[in-house]
């Protein structure tokens, strides 16, 4: 069989269903090639990062940032050709709303940094590790996210009144504190295990006189996995508002994941300048939120209300996006000609 006839038959394989049955698009070993893709690549960056321990440099930031990008493209063109345009742009619309909403997680990451005072060549390592550690725990979310629904389709009103009381918060609520604050993990971590005072290199552990300590460097490891945990609360019912096939969440969630620490090094002091972004990702929860409603009412039987079709999400998402990120280096550039700090 040529390469050509290889692709047809796995196009075939998982393009087959039966609603009837509900069986899969995505097979368990596609699962699970996915699954050692994903570790695969986050053990390959932790040797070169080990390896080199080094200041992420913007340029540098950009090719990476630039290469996971690239490869989110592929894969959801991959899903079209190998299942469905629907589920390819399931796919596109999630990536895009998980790698927005992880935008807002970066402000955290920054203040995690400044409060650890970590070594701008370990900070990379940090993150890879802490956001290796929020995959796990996103997985686990997804996992119970979708056997929920499974279960209980009425679980969508509730998804979709926390969606829009999310919204509303990140419009209106404004959250002035600049300090991070410890989480019980973390609190119950210093307790239970002697955390060393310094930083030793980039190790987590230290065997000091005899006794084995614990550095601030897994600590921050431990604050950056389960702080992303907190913003997954709105993250992962915004994107079962999307679609509900779990592989979807979960590659959608592993690519905005993956690029997102190589973005830290990109924007981090961008960061400022994107005033509206709050603005934009509450419009795009509260959006998501009213479309979990209305399928909501569908599945109980209101045949009145009306479907939003995924082009349509995709199309309210990237411009929502486009138009906040406008507005917000507009008004940036007018406050520097205007010399507001």
């Amino acid at each position: 069989m040529t390469l050509v006839d290889h692709l047809d038959a796995a196009r075939t394989v998982l393009a087959e269903t039966n609603p009837a049955t509900h069986q899969p698009y995505f097979p368990w070993w596609l699962w699970l090639v996915t699954i050692a893709g994903v570790l695969g690549l986050m053990a390959v960056d932790l040797f070169v990062v080990d390896h080199n321990p080094h200041e992420v440099k913007t340029s540098e930031a950009a090719r990476w940032v630039i290469f996971y990008v690239a490869l989110a493209v592929v894969f959801g063109l991959g899903i079209w050709f190998f299942v469905d345009g629907t589920h390819s742009k399931e796919f596109f619309a999630g990536y895009i709303t998980e790698y927005s909403l992880s935008v807002d997680n970066l402000f955290v990451f920054v203040l995690i940094m400044t409060t650890f005072a970590v070594p701008k060549i370990h900070q990379h390592k940090v993150l890879l590790i802490g956001i290796l550690i929020a995959l796990v725990l996103r997985t686990g979310f997804i996992i119970a996210g979708a056997a929920i629904i499974a279960a209980f389709q009425w679980i969508f009103f509730i998804f979709g009144a926390f969606l829009i009381y999310t919204a509303w918060k990140l419009a209106f609520q404004k959250d002035d504190d600049e300090e991070f604050k410890e989480n019980r993990l973390i609190t119950w971590t210093r307790k239970a295990l002697p955390v060393t005072d310094d930083y030793h290199g980039a190790k987590s552990f230290v065997r000091l006189q005899g006794k084995r300590f614990v550095t601030p460097m897994f600590i921050v490891m431990i604050a950056i996995g389960t702080t992303d945990l907190l913003f997954a609360l709105d993250s992962i019912p915004a994107i079962f508002g999307l679609t509900d096939e779990p592989y979807i969440v979960f590659t959608a969630n592993a690519f905005a994941l993956m690029g997102l620490r190589q973005l830290y090094f990109l924007i981090g002091g961008l960061l400022d300048r994107l005033v509206y972004l709050s603005i934009g990702l509450a419009v795009i929860l509260g959006f998501i939120g009213v479309k979990l409603i209305l399928e909501a009412m569908s599945s109980v039987g209101i045949g009145w209300v009306p479907h939003i079709g995924i082009e349509v999400s995709l199309v309210v998402i990237v411009v929502v996006l486009v138009v906040t990120t406008w507005l917000s280096l507009r008004k940036s550039a007018k406050d520097a000609r205007a010399g507001e700090p």
